[in-house]
């Protein structure tokens, strides 16, 4: 909010801290919602979905960017794996299918208006897929890329332990590390498998 202000954007906008499982406010707050890459955290989509709808007008639009997982998603040991990984390095109490979500949305009591995945909508065509910069590269000018090749993977949590005895870096930062590369290995399998999305787009109103 000091930013805004000094931004001069103060009266456009307010950030509040709030539990997103009981929102800090009234009924028929606000015009629209949206929520990007932040639902997936939510221990009960319907009900945190609830919470949302409570506090749109009648109407009003939510708009919401989902992680996933897909109808490729086959349950072998390989999408198990990818699976805990994201889970695991994103912080996700679970990662579920796409039709889970949609249907926690509805019965929270929106009116669906659509859904898709937007990494298979056609709109991404001629760019790279979305998981390439989580891909191992030998290319040490090529960042997060080079951190994800065998010989990094194994020497990063090494060389961060070392920073830690000396105090270079904050107890705790390697084993932070293991689990975003964890998660990132996780997010990129998901992506070459086409087991994983996290551009799950839905959009609902809210009956009138």
């Amino acid at each position: 909010n000091a930013l805004c202000e000094s931004e001069g954007v103060a009266h456009l906008a307010k950030l509040v801290q709030g539990d997103f499982m009981a929102l800090p406010f009234g009924d028929a707050t606000f015009d629209g919602v949206y929520a990007i890459e932040a639902t997936c955290h939510a221990p009960d989509r319907a009900k945190c979905y609830s919470e949302i709808l409570r506090v749109l007008k009648p109407g009003a639009s939510f708009a919401c960017y989902e992680w996933c997982l897909t109808d490729a998603y086959d349950g072998s040991d390989r999408h198990k794996k990818l699976k805990k990984d994201i889970e695991v390095g994103d912080g996700l109490p679970d990662l579920v299918h796409t039709s889970v979500c949609t249907k926690a949305l509805v019965d929270a009591g929106f009116e669906l208006v659509e859904c898709r995945d937007c990494a298979e909508d056609g709109l991404l065509d001629g760019g790279e897929p979305w998981h390439t910069p989580l891909l191992p590269s030998w290319n040490p000018f090529v960042w997060p890329r080079f951190q994800f090749n065998p010989v990094m993977f194994f020497i990063m949590p090494k060389l961060l332990t070392f920073f830690e005895l000396v105090r270079l870096v904050p107890a705790g930062t390697s084993k932070t590390q293991v689990m975003l590369q964890a998660g990132g290995v996780g997010c990129a399998d998901g992506g070459v498998t086409g087991a994983f999305t996290p551009m799950w787009l839905m959009v609902a109103k809210k009956p009138v």
